[in-house]
């Protein structure tokens, strides 16, 4: 199989009658069990046998969101969206009958802890009254994303998408900002009548999913389907204080300075991305220069990052460029049978592009890595908490290399992106709360829910103003954050991550070597063991614990202070 581009995979739908079939025969294989190795033996073969049903799985969301227009992979992502619910308590079945063998032990020696936790949290998270709301929740989750992906916005004699749009953002010209923002703001108020519907839906059709299952609302499921196994509620709550009362001041302090840097009374929301006034840095080179570049870093900073990075060429596993009715996000997926991680972007000639070949591909380097150190793959789907890690200590670590991409703007970049990196945690706690609120009060109507958005922002966001923007003003700003609607209770990982992220910054200068080994034990370590006991092996600390938040900001602060920001 070595052979072989993303490009040149054959589809072929999925037998799943005649998967459930050897489904069955798997759980009355561990049911009858004379001894653990006959249990080992069904674990690894259930593996071996979902893992090319999942390539083809993968491959359907990866071609679908490549060209959202594509009739054949639309219908086919409606297919797995109807079908793979009802697939799922066979799955729940085989589970259930290894969690009640007697070779409990010998399994967590050979699989790890996680092992059990993770099966019974699935299991907690799921009822068979719930399958027709997966399957509607699927379609509505489709149809926003079509929504986003086919945006066309004028702007200046183009038709644009929505990352085709942003890259105005940036412009010198500041009344060119502000139309670019004006036009962006207006697709969502065009559109805010269908996405409050869809949004209205999902609410009730998660919040009946929890009520199926016991709970008051969704959020606790949402806990659930997100891995947490070892935090809750209270600790995302005690972290969102602690960012109120570390990060908040300091981003003021930071939109101050660039308001001073750019001669304006005060960085407007269309100021944000224009960080310094002669320009930001951008890359030095085209979108083939971009990738050509990133393979000749990930040779010189490893080698295993250099073996990596030519897998991810050789055999075509990244789309990066922005097209028309492509999804307009940015992921990383994996297929299981194939050992590989795929990495989907929409590049737009910004200093995103270079966080697209750190961080994106920092979620595929980890997932390169445990695919192929832990037994099974299942055990490379790492939980999200931990994933952002990678990605972001990846950001991290590609920094040195800022002179390769940008040229004499490299430092331009690498504030810019400490900049972005800390102002973007007020915002993702805002996603955070403005779901917990969204889904423990569904009565509020659509512009109650927007109205908490605005009250959020006040709170978090103190610095943020619109100027000729009653829409934005007026909260509108959540509808552009997919997460929201595809991905709930997720968002809080990258703000939590975001501190172990600044912890292997300061770790890579202190020690790159050391840092570099906790790395590569986190990217090893997959889902092998909950989430606080993968931190420790790691080395790293947790982000909620008190006084973590400070202790994270304060060698950040003092590089502020160096570039006269105090």
């Amino acid at each position: 199989m070595n052979n072989w581009t993303f490009p040149e995979i054959e589809y072929q739908r999925p037998d799943l009658d005649a998967l459930i079939g050897t489904l069955h025969g798997l759980t009355e294989q561990v049911k009858n069990a004379a001894n653990a190795q006959t249990v080992i033996d069904a674990v690894l073969e259930k593996d071996r046998v979902m893992a090319p049903v999942m390539d083809m799985i993968t491959t359907v969301m990866i071609r679908n969101t490549l060209n959202t227009t594509d009739p054949f992979y639309e219908a086919e992502q409606a297919w797995v969206d109807e079908t793979m619910p009802t697939f799922r308590p066979h799955t729940i079945a085989f589970d259930d009958a290894v969690s009640a063998c007697p070779y409990r032990k010998e399994l967590e020696e050979r699989f790890g802890k996680n092992f059990f936790l993770r099966s019974e949290v699935e299991k907690k998270a799921f009822c068979e009254e719930n399958i027709p709301l997966m399957q509607r929740e699927a379609v509505l989750c489709t149809e926003y994303q079509k929504i986003m992906a086919t945006a066309k916005i004028e702007f200046e004699g183009e038709t644009l998408n929505l990352f085709g749009v942003q890259k105005h953002f940036e412009d010198a010209d500041r009344a060119k900002r502000a139309a670019a923002w004006k036009a962006y703001s207006g697709f969502y108020e065009a559109n805010e009548t269908r996405l409050e519907e869809i949004w209205d839906e999902l609410i009730r059709i998660r919040n009946q999913m929890g009520k199926n299952l016991g709970y008051e609302n969704f959020i606790p499921v949402g806990y659930l389907q997100q891995g947490r196994t070892d935090y809750g509620m209270e600790e995302v709550a005690a972290f969102r204080r602690q960012v109120k009362e570390e990060i908040v001041p300091l981003c003021e302090k930071l939109y101050t300075a660039q308001a001073r840097r750019l001669g304006i009374d005060a960085v407007y929301a269309f100021d944000e991305k224009r960080v310094y006034p002669d320009g930001n840095a951008v890359p030095a080179g085209d979108d083939d220069f971009m990738v050509a570049e990133a393979r000749k870093m990930y040779h010189d900073m490893s080698a295993e990052t250099g073996e990596f990075i030519d897998f991810m060429i050789d055999h075509q596993l990244m789309d990066l460029l922005n097209k028309p009715g492509k999804a307009a996000t940015g992921y990383c997926a994996t297929l299981p049978a194939r050992k590989a991680p795929f990495v989907f972007s929409c590049f737009n000639q910004t200093i995103a592009d270079m966080e697209v070949l750190s961080h994106e591909l920092g979620h595929a380097f980890a997932a390169y890595r445990s695919i192929r150190k832990q037994p099974l793959s299942d055990m490379s789907e790492i939980t999200t908490d931990i994933a952002e890690i990678h990605s972001m200590g990846m950001e991290q670590f590609a920094q040195p290399y800022a002179e390769q991409f940008f040229g004499k703007d490299a430092e331009k970049f690498r504030f810019a992106h400490l900049q972005q990196a800390i102002t973007f945690v007020p915002f993702a706690v805002c996603v955070d709360e403005f779901q917990h609120i969204c889904y423990a009060h569904p009565e509020l109507t659509p512009r109650e829910r927007t109205y908490e958005w605005h009250k959020l922002e006040e709170t978090y966001m103190p610095w943020r103003k619109y100027g000729d923007d009653p829409f934005m003003a007026r909260g509108g700003w959540w509808y552009h954050k997919i997460h929201i609607f595809l991905y709930p209770v997720y968002y809080i990982n990258y703000a939590l991550t975001t501190i172990g992220a600044m912890e292997f910054r300061k770790k890579m200068r202190e020690d790159r070597t050391a840092a570099w080994r906790d790395y590569l034990e986190l990217c090893d370590l997959g889902t092998r063991y909950p989430y606080l006991e993968t931190l420790r092996r790691a080395n790293v600390n947790v982000p909620f614990a008190e006084g973590a938040v400070a202790n994270a900001m304060e060698p950040v602060k003092a590089d502020f202070a160096a570039y006269g920001i105090r």
